[in-house]
């Protein structure tokens, strides 16, 4: 992958191997591929957060590497499920991470975007609307427009994860040319 294109940390949302976020995910990933570099950042393995766990040394060693991986991207792309109208707790739980400890936030002035698809009509709109306000109070730079809620089809992905319906590819990489232009915006003031 070429050097040029910004880093991108890809936080899912879904511990689940089959994964509808997670096929997304990787989907936007590959339509993308030549003007963004994706990095998927695991999360599953982030203990809860307790403050207590901070020490001297730092955090867990997980909170350690994502904090790492994240500081090392351009940009984020947090990509959430819905669970009950809101956030699930396992992408929750890595914003609170990492945030801390205070003065050290690994998001703050990050070019930010969420997305999220479910079978459901309206997709994840609902905890999108959750997660933004997480993501402007932890100071990132938020993509607001457009907005990606997608209702999941799997018929409109092959089975090697490919896009195969023409519209819904369309959007998807109408999608990422904005977050690329909001990202390169971002990163050219670096």
């Amino acid at each position: 992958m070429p050097s040029s294109f910004p880093r991108v940390a890809v936080l899912v949302g879904s511990l689940r191997a089959g994964s509808v976020n997670r096929r997304l995910a990787r989907a936007l990933a590959a339509l993308a591929a030549d003007r963004l570099a994706f990095a998927f950042v695991e999360i599953g393995d982030l203990p809860l957060y307790n403050d207590d766990l901070w020490t001297d040394a730092g955090g867990p060693a997980p909170v350690e590497r994502v904090k790492a991986q994240v500081a090392a991207a351009d940009a984020v792309l947090l990509v959430t499920p819905e669970y009950n109208r809101a956030v699930p707790g396992l992408l929750g739980n890595a914003l609170d991470w990492g945030s801390r400890p205070k003065g050290k936030s690994s998001w703050a002035g990050k070019a930010a975007a969420c997305i999220g698809a479910s079978p459901g009509a309206i997709g994840t709109a609902a905890a999108q609307v959750h997660l933004k306000a997480q993501m402007v109070t932890l100071g990132m730079i938020v993509m607001g427009h457009p907005e990606f809620y997608l209702s999941f089809k799997p018929e409109d992905f092959g089975p090697d994860g490919t896009v195969v319906n023409d519209q819904t590819a369309a959007f998807m990489n109408a999608y990422a040319d904005a977050f690329a232009r909001h990202v390169a915006r971002l990163s050219s003031g670096k």
